[in-house]
């Protein structure tokens, strides 16, 4: 497998969450500066055009990112606390037309006082008329930040379904 994990607004992949997804394949993880680059998205797309990745794996500005790219290249995509409804700094996303069914899980947490879950469920009610087979699942006791056990456990359950 071929995976593109996208970190956070100031994060990066931690080790441990890296030597996770490894056990399922090869992981690009590239460090993108969202603040002073507001064209992430066409600069991923256009970077890996020639790259085959079989799921897209984002959290909070990476879950944002990811979810378009995952449109953009009709790519499954596990998706934690994803700022999709709003986010504090700006980046530009490229005009696209939804082709086939695309399969995303998003992954909330009820005590995300970063990303609110009811922002982000309001967001995914005004898409149910496009393409996207979405999996929502909420996470009580979880907030903003992805504990390792969580990480790990959703990774799994999302390469099952993906298999």
């Amino acid at each position: 497998m071929h995976i593109l994990y996208l970190h956070g607004l100031d994060g990066s992949l931690s080790n441990e969450k890296r030597s996770i997804l490894e056990q399922y394949g090869k992981v690009e993880a590239p460090n993108l500066d969202y603040r002073e680059h507001p064209n992430i998205i066409k600069m991923l797309v256009e970077n890996y055009s020639n790259s085959d990745f079989d799921f897209i794996l984002g959290s909070s500005m990476g879950g944002f990112v990811g979810y378009h790219i995952s449109n953009i290249w009709n790519t499954p995509s596990l998706l934690f606390n994803p700022a999709l409804a709003y986010r504090s700094v700006h980046q530009d996303i490229p005009t696209y037309e939804l082709r086939d069914k695309n399969f995303k899980t998003l992954v909330l947490g009820v005590d995300d006082d970063v990303i609110t879950p009811v922002s982000t469920l309001d967001f995914i009610s005004h898409q149910l008329e496009t393409n996207i087979n979405f999996n929502i699942k909420i996470r009580q006791g979880m907030g903003h930040r992805i504990p390792v056990e969580v990480f790990e456990e959703e990774a799994k359950l999302f390469l099952n379904q993906l298999i």
